[in-house]
């Protein structure tokens, strides 16, 4: 029996997602998260063979949560399921060890198709994917890696700016200190040549780290 983890911030899709595998008798489902560290948490406890992860998730983004989980369950397969793609996302993602990827516009068969084959070791990559992928291989010239220059912590204070928290909540969220939060803000606006919130959300959405949905940011209501 396969173990399941589905990954997926909206309720619905998570629930229609989950279907395909009820259906079935050969996988069991044992996570549903639409948070990133709740995810982590519950991966690292439940130990699933197969997670299927979105990339857009509140708090701690896919790259972020599929980085943690590859080295902590390496032998764990993993099928993104995501409506945000770009060049340097998907290196991201294989970089840390994604084995396939599929569109949200893709059929729904596409999905199902891609289930079956990470889920059996192999690999899969919807049709938007594989063309990304072979303009990467044939000209990777043009292709940038804007996250490249990030550390992981600035990442992931990058997408909490966006979301809308505060330095000081940051600084909680992330268990570091206010002064650290401050200095991590600082350095990646250097780094990035970015002068204001507004410019760091723009940065995150486009490079898939958050679609900025206000409702993420729950703390702050």
């Amino acid at each position: 029996m396969k173990t399941v983890a589905i990954i997926e911030d909206q309720t619905a899709l998570r629930d229609l997602v989950g279907q395909i595998f009820d259906r079935r008798n050969d996988f069991e489902i044992v996570i549903k998260s639409g948070d990133g560290q709740d995810a982590i948490d519950q991966c690292l406890e439940k130990r699933p063979t197969f997670i299927i992860l979105d990339v857009m998730l509140p708090g701690l983004n896919g790259v972020e949560v599929l980085r943690c989980i590859s080295k902590k369950l390496p032998d764990t397969k993993v099928l993104i399921f995501s409506a945000f793609y770009n060049a340097s996302v998907i290196r991201d993602l294989l970089q840390n060890g994604a084995h396939g990827i599929v569109e949200k516009t893709a059929p729904l068969a596409e999905l199902i198709k891609g289930i079956e084959a990470v889920s059996d070791g192999g690999s899969f990559f919807g049709p938007e994917i594989a063309r990304l992928l072979r303009e990467t291989l044939i000209h990777p010239e043009k292709q940038e890696a804007p996250l490249a220059c990030l550390t992981t912590r600035e990442r992931q204070i990058v997408q909490l700016i966006a979301e809308s928290y505060s330095t000081k909540e940051i600084a909680s969220r992330l268990d570091i200190s206010v002064k650290t939060a401050e200095n991590h803000r600082t350095n990646l606006m250097r780094k990035l040549n970015l002068h204001d919130v507004a410019g760091l959300t723009r940065f995150a959405i486009s490079n898939g780290l958050t679609s900025a949905d206000p409702t993420f940011n729950q703390d702050t209501k």
